[in-house]
């Protein structure tokens, strides 16, 4: 479903507004609580400079294919282990979202400038084992958009339509089972 540009221009200025007070609501009864490790002004801001850029980076399912086969391109899939592991896009890595940190980042993608390309549950249908549906407000593709931006991520691109599983040109695989 396509949105149009001037809601879009809406929520955006809702965003910064709200990110300019600095996005939370005040403690309750005048307590004042401090955890510098958040930050939700921040991420407000982040959230919406990273989703301006998104607009520009959407992918159709041929040209996804096409980038993902040129050198240097990396397709990234922050599923779980669980999932990805059940059914991923054939050469995908797999950083499962909860795991992106300062670290796993500088590890799996040490080149800042290296193309990735990103899908998530809500691309696919007709699979609900491998890529259970969540809220189009909760897709993956959001968080993890906004995540790589702000660890300083800028070639992200991002399937764009949602494909039938059974109908696509995209190539699936699974990865192999591990004893247990």
């Amino acid at each position: 479903m396509a949105h149009s540009p001037r809601i879009f221009a809406a929520v955006l200025a809702a965003l910064l507004a709200a990110a300019a007070r600095g996005g939370d609501a005040p403690p309750p009864q005048g307590a004042t609580i401090i955890n510098p490790a958040i930050d939700a002004g921040a991420y407000l801001r982040t959230a919406v400079e990273a989703l301006r850029l998104r607009e520009e980076r959407r992918l159709s399912e041929a040209d996804f294919i096409r980038m993902s086969r040129e050198p240097g391109t990396i397709v990234l899939d922050a599923r779980s282990k669980t999932r990805f592991d059940e059914l991923h896009l054939e050469g995908a890595i797999n950083l499962s979202f909860p795991d992106i940190a300062i670290g796993t980042l500088a590890a799996a993608l040490p080149d800042k400038g290296v193309r990735i390309l990103i899908y998530c549950n809500n691309n696919f249908g007709n699979a609900e084992g491998p890529f259970p549906r969540k809220l189009p407000s909760a897709s993956l593709n959001l968080s993890t958009w906004v995540t790589l931006f702000d660890y300083g991520y800028r070639n992200v691109w991002e399937l764009a339509p949602l494909i039938d599983v059974e109908a696509t040109a995209l190539t699936f695989e699974s990865s192999p089972q591990t004893p247990r």
